[in-house]
């Protein structure tokens, strides 16, 4: 097999709990290389077999059993010194979101994990009759009942799971109530604070009563030429040392370093892209959260950059103990895009989010298109249920994350997405 791989497949029908294993196609592995490249490979095949049948993509339900997830890596993820190789990719067949391909990436420890546990890609298909888990470790796999764990939030989950399967190198990816509720904006949560999200990754994995997946194992990758690599690598990682964004700007500061210099571009969503300038935007840049909020650097598996910030809200209405973010794309949506610059209520609704298993740019970006609506006099008051969604409203915000995960109030219309609940 091709360095980089473990030249293993898991194929898993969850109508009739099935597993099965199949070699990785080599051919296709060198031409569609990564995991991302290797999972639109295989889509196009569930495709072409639909379509065989009879069954039209265009008309295919996102939430039916038809339709198809993989979880996939490439051949860096799992290597010591390959640049950022943690990374591992999901991928749907249609997203109920968007109604295209569903695709999300990730990093953390998960995808470095399921490689160790002798496997490049699960591809997952049909609908449980129950709440199941999957557990792999070590070359073998199997399903378990996940009727006590379903309703829980992805950190109790993981939480729950991390011993429950093998000992080391174990690592849990689930969905928490808004993948469970089918909301198209649910991500799918890794190692409590990293997510694969876009398009409603998280609402296939819970229409498909997939609760979680836990990978554990300590089988080493192989590499092909491995002073060849060593050298590449090398030179790879020491230009990454002395560049300032990723040797400087993200270790100091993590993507949050973007806020004051997007500002500055006029590129900075505020208002719901009325503007592009928040003329507060200081307030919620990265230089204040790494002052202010942080507590320590958390990096992905194997990863140089160390990007993760490990952060805390001390005390007040939005009091958070410790979560890892958020991110510049989280405090753009949740913040300026929603007239928000308050940083404490950006923490605590990141957090929620990542607890309920929602996605914060589509979240925000929803939330903030409401707010525009209701100013505009679009929403009837009664349909707000006594939420108040006006620009600046910190509390409106988070009040609004986990109405939208349980589909509660006006949260059943923010669950649609930016695009549907501006047409509804």
């Amino acid at each position: 097999m091709v360095g980089g791989y473990t030249g293993k497949v898991l194929k898993v029908n969850l109508s009739t709990r099935s597993l099965d294993t199949e070699p990785i196609n080599e051919e296709a592995a060198r031409k569609y290389i990564g995991g991302k490249g290797y999972a639109t490979y295989l889509l196009f095949q569930r495709a072409k077999e639909l379509e065989e049948k009879g069954t039209s993509i265009k008309n295919l339900d996102p939430l039916g059993p038809e339709n198809i997830m993989i979880f996939a890596t490439g051949p860096g993820t799992g290597v010591p010194r390959f640049p950022s190789p943690s990374r591992y990719h999901v991928m749907t067949l249609k997203a109920p979101l968007t109604g295209s391909i569903g695709s999300g990436n990730s990093g953390g420890e998960w995808g470095a994990f399921l490689k160790f546990a002798g496997f490049d890609a699960i591809v997952i298909e049909g609908v449980a009759d129950a709440p199941v888990y999957l557990a792999v470790a070590n070359g073998k796999a199997e399903l378990r009942d996940a009727a006590n764990l379903w309703g829980m939030n992805t950190m109790d989950m993981t939480r729950a799971l991390a011993s429950a399967v093998g000992s080391k190198n174990t690592s849990v990816t689930c969905i928490g109530p808004a993948g469970e509720n089918l909301v198209p904006l649910a991500v799918i949560m890794n190692d409590e604070y990293r997510a694969a999200g876009r398009a409603g990754l998280g609402a296939v994995m819970g229409s498909k009563r997939l609760k979680a997946v836990v990978v554990s194992g300590d089988k080493a990758v192989t590499v092909a030429k491995k002073d060849e690599f060593r050298k590449v690598a090398d030179r790879c990682l020491e230009a990454m040392e002395k560049n300032s964004v990723t040797g400087e700007g993200l270790p100091t500061h993590g993507t949050s370093v973007l806020v004051n210099v997007i500002n500055g571009a006029g590129a900075f969503p505020y208002r719901n892209w009325q503007t592009g300038v928040d003329p507060e935007a200081d307030k919620i840049s990265g230089e204040t959260l790494t002052r202010d909020y942080l507590v320590r650097k958390r990096a992905c598996w194997g990863c140089t950059i160390g990007c993760g910030r490990i952060t805390r809200v001390k005390s007040g209405p939005f009091q958070v103990d410790v979560v890892e973010g958020p991110e510049y794309e989280t405090i753009w949506s949740l913040g300026s895009s929603c007239g928000v610059n308050d940083m404490n209520a950006i923490v605590k609704a990141h957090h929620i989010c990542n607890e309920l298993g929602l996605e914060p740019i589509s979240l925000g970006s929803t939330i903030a298109a409401a707010m525009e609506l209701n100013e505009k006099g679009y929403i009837a008051r009664d349909d707000l249920q006594g939420l108040p969604l006006e620009f600046g409203n910190a509390a409106a915000m988070v009040e609004s994350v986990w109405r939208t995960a349980y589909k509660v109030g006006f949260g059943k219309y923010l669950a649609l997405g930016s695009r549907k609940m501006c047409e509804h």
